[in-house]
């Protein structure tokens, strides 16, 4: 266990569909070099994860809902992918208000997979560099983001990764840029 994020908190936003290995294995990371998280969802309870978006895998115990959370209580946010996932958190006012306040101080952020969906729907994307699953790039250049095929991609303290297959990657540069801290607020800032 290494000690780079010892202090730091990371929030994980995630509702049921979520992709069990992309919630877990950058959950481990980030804990296993000292941080703690807390599962932020919709509700209390419960999600269900998923495995390869069919099969439904285990679940994972709500630490807070988005509603009650506050972005100053957290130093980095993670957002793991699933298609169903992201679907749910874009559909909810107060899991988009937090992203839109998140980004909003500069904290990193790592999103993987199908993750960059919910960042389109609060205007997050504009004028940024990101990778994200084949199936949402186009909505991602559509958003005004340019979208790369790189297994990571940092953009100011956003990481953003292809699929489980670049896991390895993803959780290496979340601990890296989570220990950076704050980085300059993007250009394009919190949406309007």
């Amino acid at each position: 266990m290494s000690d780079e994020l010892q202090g730091k908190r990371v929030a994980i936003l995630a509702a049921d569909g979520v992709e069990q290995v992309e919630l877990e294995r950058p959950r481990e990371a980030v804990e296993q070099a000292g941080a703690e998280t807390e599962l932020l969802s919709l509700e209390r309870g419960e999600i269900q994860a998923m495995d390869g978006d069919i099969n439904p895998a285990g679940t994972f115990t709500v630490d807070c809902e988005v509603a009650g959370a506050r972005v100053e209580d957290y130093d980095a946010l993670l957002l793991p992918g699933g298609t169903v996932n992201p679907d749910k958190l874009r559909m909810d006012e107060d899991a988009v208000g937090f992203l839109q306040e998140f980004f909003s101080t500069g904290k990193p952020v790592g999103v993987i997979c199908h993750g960059p969906a919910s960042l389109i729907e609060a205007d997050l994307v504009r004028g940024r560099t990101l990778t994200s699953w084949p199936s949402i790039r186009t909505d991602i250049r559509n958003a005004g983001g340019n979208v790369v095929d790189e297994e990571v991609v940092t953009d100011q303290g956003l990481v953003s990764s292809r699929s489980p297959d670049d896991l390895d990657a993803f959780c290496a540069k979340i601990v890296e840029e989570f220990a950076e801290g704050e980085h300059a607020v993007h250009p394009e800032g919190a949406p309007a």
